[in-house]
């Protein structure tokens, strides 16, 4: 497998990572706000694909032809962060999906070397190749699907990828209880 095709193959599965965290929520969980900045997690399933089109569509002379109202000219700030009531979660899984079927193409149809501009970068880090963008959106995404790792826990409980995920300690609701008490007790002690 070439580097290419390993960076799609590690994009892919967190971009499926964080999709699978919308899953089995209502609206209202999706759409909460969890942070005083007002993370949530339908937010950042729109947002990453909404950047994800930019990077592998304009930089790249590549434009999806999709338009992304948040993003236009006197757009409320961070507006491509959260979900309207008006916006529908399957409006936005769509998007998702369509981003990424977009992105893909233009991995497949590029060479790693390949020259591409992000206007939106300072002057002198704005001239980029396929790799580094690839990376970029590698980076984040993960970084995302961490934020939205977090607020799902908070939201239910569920974290990582869900039951027999080998990334976890294999613990009953107790035994994380104990262990989060345990955890406590030390940075009390620490800070005394």
């Amino acid at each position: 497998m070439d580097d290419k095709a390993i960076l799609l193959r590690y994009l892919r599965a967190r971009r499926g990572e964080l999709l699978a965290k919308i899953n089995g929520l209502d609206e209202y969980d999706v759409r909460r706000p969890m942070t005083p900045t007002g993370t949530n997690l339908l937010g950042l399933v729109k947002h990453v694909a909404s950047v994800e089109l930019g990077y592998f569509g304009e930089v790249f002379g590549r434009p999806s032809g999709r338009e992304l109202p948040w993003f236009e000219e006197g757009a409320e700030a961070d507006a491509d962060f959260w979900v309207p009531a008006g916006e529908s979660r399957e409006s936005i899984v769509e998007l998702h999906r369509f981003s990424a079927e977009h992105s893909d193409a233009t991995i497949e149809a590029l060479p790693l070397d390949a020259p591409g501009e992000v206007p939106w970068w300072p002057e002198e880090r704005r001239h980029v190749t396929l790799h580094q963008i690839l990376v970029h959106m590698c980076v984040e995404t993960a970084q995302h699907l961490g934020h939205a790792d977090i607020l799902r826990e908070l939201i239910d409980g569920s974290a990582g990828k869900g039951p027999g995920d080998p990334n976890l300690s294999p613990r009953n609701t107790e035994q994380w209880a104990a262990h989060r008490s345990r955890i406590e007790g030390a940075a009390r002690e620490a800070s005394a």
